[in-house]
This record gives C-alpha cells, sequence and structure tokens, in this order.
C-alpha cells in the first residue's frame, strides 16, 4: 500500500517527538526524516517505526518547561576546546573562542526542542560546529577582519527538520558552520530498522541509491586484452662516413 504525504507528514511528527524525549540524537534525527520522505509504501514507514513507541496524538512538547534555564558556554582562551560524542541539548548555547579554538559537533546530541540556538563569539580565535547535512541552519551575524561561512547541504523543499540557529560575532576570527559531508565522518551506530528498510527496498525497487548505503550496480563491459603487436623491424642505420 502505497504511503501518502500526511502519513508521512505524521512519521515525521513520531519521529520529532522521539527526539524531544531523548531516544534520537540529532543525526539519526535526520537520517530517518529523510527516510520517511522519501518512502513510498506504508511498509517502509513502518520500518523506520519499528522501534519508537506510538505516542499517539501527543504534540510536540519540550520536557522540563519550568523557567528558562541559563545558558551553557564553551570557552577556548589561549587554548582549544571541543564536544563530541552524545550530550544533551537543552538549553541555549554559548560559545567564545578567545585567540583558541572551539569545536561543537552536533550530530550525536540529544536536541530536546525544535531546535537549537547558539551564540558564537570568535575574538581572534576559531569556531567550528559540525551538525548533519539537511538540517536547517540559519547563521546570523558580522564578521570583521574575519569570517562567518555556512557549508551544509539543504534539505530537500518542504520537508520538517529541526532547525540550528546561529548568532556568530568574528573580528579578526573564523565562525563555520559545516555539514557531515564537509567534516570527518561520524561513525553511525548499528540499527536493526536501518538494516530492515534497506531489505525492504532492495525487495521492492531493487538496488538502493547510495545516500542509502546501497550502491548502484554498474555493469562493466569485460576486458578485452589485445594481442601484442611488436614494432615492425627497422633497417639498418648506414654506417658512419669515413
Amino acid at each position: 500500500m502505497r504511503a501518502s504525504d500526511a502519513e508521512r507528514e505524521a512519521a515525521v511528527e513520531r519521529l520529532k517527538t522521539a527526539s524531544v524525549e531523548g531516544r534520537l540524537t540529532l543525526g539519526e534525527l535526520a537520517e530517518r526524516t529523510e527516510a520517511a520522505y522519501s518512502a513510498i509504501t506504508r511498509a517502509e514507514l513502518d520500518v523506520i517505526l519499528s522501534d519508537l513507541p506510538d505516542t499517539g496524538d501527543r504534540s510536540l512538547s519540550v520536557p522540563d518547561g519550568g523557567a528558562k534555564r541559563s545558558r551553557r558556554w564553551f570557552v577556548a582562551l589561549l587554548g582549544d576546546t571541543k564536544r563530541r560524542g552524545k550530550w544533551r541539548v537543552d538549553r541555549e548555547i554559548a560559545i567564545a573562542a578567545v585567540m583558541g579554538d572551539v569545536v561543537l559537533d552536533l550530530r550525536e546530541a540529544e536536541v530536546r526542542g525544535d531546535g537549537v540556538d547558539i551564540t558564537a563569539t570568535a575574538l581572534m580565535g576559531n569556531v567550528k560546529i559540525i551538525v548533519p547535512d539537511g538540517v536547517n541552519v540559519d547563521l546570523d551575524g558580522l564578521a570583521i577582519m574575519g569570517e562567518k561561512r555556512l557549508e551544509v547541504e539543504a534539505a530537500e523543499h518542504g520537508t520538517s527538520l529541526p532547525y540550528v540557529r546561529v548568532k556568530a560575532y568574528a573580528l579578526m576570527g573564523d565562525i563555520k558552520v559545516i555539514g557531515d559531508s564537509r567534516a570527518d565522518r561520524a561513525k553511525r551506530s548499528w540499527a536493526v530498522w536501518r538494516e530492515q528498510w534497506e531489505q525492504l527496498r532492495r525487495e521492492l525497487f531493487g538496488d538502493l541509491p547510495p545516500a542509502y548505503g546501497g550502491r548502484p550496480h554498474i555493469a562493466h563491459p569485460p576486458s578485452h586484452h589485445l594481442p601484442h603487436t611488436p614494432h615492425p623491424p627497422q633497417p639498418p642505420s648506414p654506417p658512419p662516413p669515413r
């Protein structure tokens, strides 16, 4: 049975709720959301959601809705600060790089909301923020004798993915937001849904596109080894003049 647009959107909303509850990282959410929008049948959507609880009609909400929490700071003063791996993002982030470097990797972060807000300041320093490709990124701010740069592959038009909003202020420094394809590839954890989904896609449509781990079949013609043809004999060189 083919899936409708409404069923795809409902699957994406379930994925968002699972992300807020801490069941999916930002990278996993982006990956599954892309798979949901590309799903053709209901069976594909069922596989994508197979290891997530049914949330019913519960709307997307952020847990711990009490008073607004203070910012979480990442500071590099004449040194380096890096945050990678799994960690929780449940409040606004502030970054300050003063003659130092800050690297913030959001691909394995658990985003407890509908997006991430970051204020980044680089004073003769560098800030690099890594996000999954396809996430909506809004980079704003000011760069004086420095650079602010966005290098993230955009999602397909009409897709609903989390946002990363960055206010960048660079003075003789650089602030850049890059996607997964322009950074060291994050190691994807083994997931049952992905194996089942790829198997189902192969059964329904044949080879998978490269974006989902499949490899297109390329028929290489057989190689033909031509026999070695020796060069024709050359006439002998005339004797040198006496």
